[in-house]
């Protein structure tokens, strides 16, 4: 029968029988490999599943926990990348069903290349101890025991190791060999510091054991791979499902987030059980007697902290979820806020650029409309006369012609700077000599003379480069060129440089004859 106000037509509801009984026979052959149906049953008082995993005093429905094992709302951190730390959690009821599914969604994670001791799921006839000898557990335990094995005490380097060993209470476990003694069968998967949890799928079906394995590398919760198959398993047809975890010298997070328990039946043998009603009455009537408690407790606190606006205190707290929410909304703002102001910036380039293209263009439409209504060719005007046109060619040129006077400038600068610094420090080594006497003809002018006739080179040399560069250069190309009528010439240039230094040459002789004559009266 289909749901109340759906409607499905035959060949429809063939079709989607068809593909359930598939869907289930393919179910069957993983866990048993037999033909047939196989009845499924979640077993929720043997499980545990964020969100709300512990309440708020700590405690985890229908389990027990102890040594130095966390519970939080999210998950069950078993044992802390602490050294020495032992943990674990248990069930607080037998089962009550002979064959049985675990999955375990799990994270082991350290900052160590290698980590230790490792994590263990049991499923044993009575409940063993939070801090024993065994991976957090108690040692001659009597069932089942699948060590996710993370330290190599044999030195053989194969760990990480997924291994299975049973034990009838009597035989104590084998650490120095990692228990490769009592090994019921194994594989060798790495476990550690995936970036998705981890996960294992332990199937107890017709006494037959088998673990399938996901390495955490994708987000597919359904890529799991085989890692081993045992056959002939005979474990305790009642007995308590358990996690345990241990450290050593080094340590690892041994978190557990799902731990989901699914009862499987032989066909014909299930009997559906009704939910008795006086445990659904008594259930419905704790959860109305617990919001009854909650909000007399927050009217409580509404009067005793009246200023408060906020009356959940949980809000004041954000999860794992909702802080990477809130991460990606933030790197997203500043994102798009960084884009924004990008594309500002660029329409104004964009703009400026349009408007001095405008300008060009209406510039030269207007020339040519001109030329146009004469019936002759645009005329070539000297620039500044009205109507004058300027191609981009001519202004590029004419920054360049700009530039290189500019730069032209600022030489003649220097080499007239580092000349008359010279000639200070000619006069100054003249004026501190041991005699101030100036002869005629002597070294003293000669040297002066010689760094003078040197200065004059130099500028010679630079004057000439820069007009050969002004005659050379990509400017010389265009058709804007500076006018001839207001450059200054060559010659000038020269004659008023010589002028300059002769008045510093004859004011320098004067000088020195002053002190000279004044010397004579000591």
């Amino acid at each position: 029968m289909f749901p109340k106000g759906l409607t499905c037509s035959g060949s429809a509801a063939s079709m989607l029988l068809i593909g359930l009984l598939i869907g289930l026979g393919a179910n069957l052959d993983r866990v048993s490999g037999d033909v047939g149906l196989v009845h499924r049953r979640f077993e929720y008082k043997y499980s545990f599943k964020p969100p709300y995993l512990a309440q708020k005093d700590g405690t985890v429905p229908f389990w027990e926990y102890g040594g130095h094992a966390i519970a939080s709302s999210e998950n069950v951190r078993i044992a802390p990348s602490l050294r020495s730390q032992k943990g674990a959690i248990w069930t607080k009821q037998r089962t009550n069903f002979d064959w049985w599914e675990v999955e375990i969604v799990f994270r082991v994670s350290g900052r160590g290349r290698i980590g230790a001791d490792g994590l263990a799921f049991w499923y044993t006839s009575e409940k063993g101890s939070y801090l024993g000898d065994v991976f957090g557990s108690s040692d001659r335990w009597v069932g089942l025991g699948i060590f996710f094995d993370s330290f190599d005490n044999d030195n053989k380097h194969n760990n990480p190791y997924i291994s299975a060993v049973l034990n009838d209470g009597t035989r104590q476990f084998d650490h120095q060999n990692d228990g490769a003694t009592q090994l019921l069968s194994g594989c060798l998967r790495d476990f550690r510091n995936k970036p998705f949890p981890t996960r294992a799928k332990i199937e107890y079906y017709n006494n037959i054991l088998t673990v399938l394995f996901h390495n955490g590398m994708t987000n597919n919760d359904q890529n799991y791979e085989m890692c081993f198959r045992a056959e002939n398993v005979v474990l305790p047809k009642s007995g308590y499902f358990g996690l345990s975890a241990a450290t050593g010298g080094l340590a690892d997070d041994h978190d557990v987030f799902h731990f989901l328990t699914t009862s499987l039946h032989i066909p014909g043998q299930f009997k559906e059980e009704p939910a008795p009603g006086e445990d659904a009455a008594k259930l419905t009537q704790e959860y109305q007697d617990y919001q009854k408690k909650l909000e007399l407790q927050k009217e409580e606190y509404r009067k005793e902290h009246p200023d408060e606006h906020k009356d959940d205190l949980d809000s004041l707290f954000e999860d794992f979820n909702e802080r990477e929410l809130r991460q990606i909304w933030e790197a997203q703002t500043n994102t798009f806020e960084q884009l924004r102001t990008l594309s500002s910036k660029l329409d104004e380039v964009i703009g400026r650029q349009e408007r001095t293209l405008g300008l060009l263009s209406v510039s030269a439409q207007a020339g040519g409309a001109a030329s146009a209504g004469a019936g002759a060719p645009p005329p070539q005007i000297a620039a500044g006369g009205a109507g004058s046109t300027i191609m981009r060619h001519e202004v590029d040129a004419l920054l360049q012609n700009q530039n290189v006077m500019v730069q032209t400038v600022r030489e003649i600068r220097s080499i007239i700077g580092e000349v008359h610094a010279r000639t200070d420090s000619i006069l100054n080594n003249q004026a501190r000599a041991p005699t101030a006497q100036v002869q005629t003809g002597g070294y003293d002018v000669q040297s002066l003379m010689n760094e003078m006739r040197d200065g004059m080179n130099q500028v010679r040399q630079g004057v000439a480069g820069v007009a050969q560069r002004l005659q050379t250069g990509p400017q010389a190309q265009g058709s804007v060129q500076c006018p001839t009528q207001n450059c200054l010439s060559l010659t000038a240039f020269l004659v008023a440089i010589v002028v300059q230094l002769l008045v510093m040459l004859g004011y320098s002789m004067y000088r020195d004859s002053r002190e000279a004559q004044a010397k004579k009266f000591y």
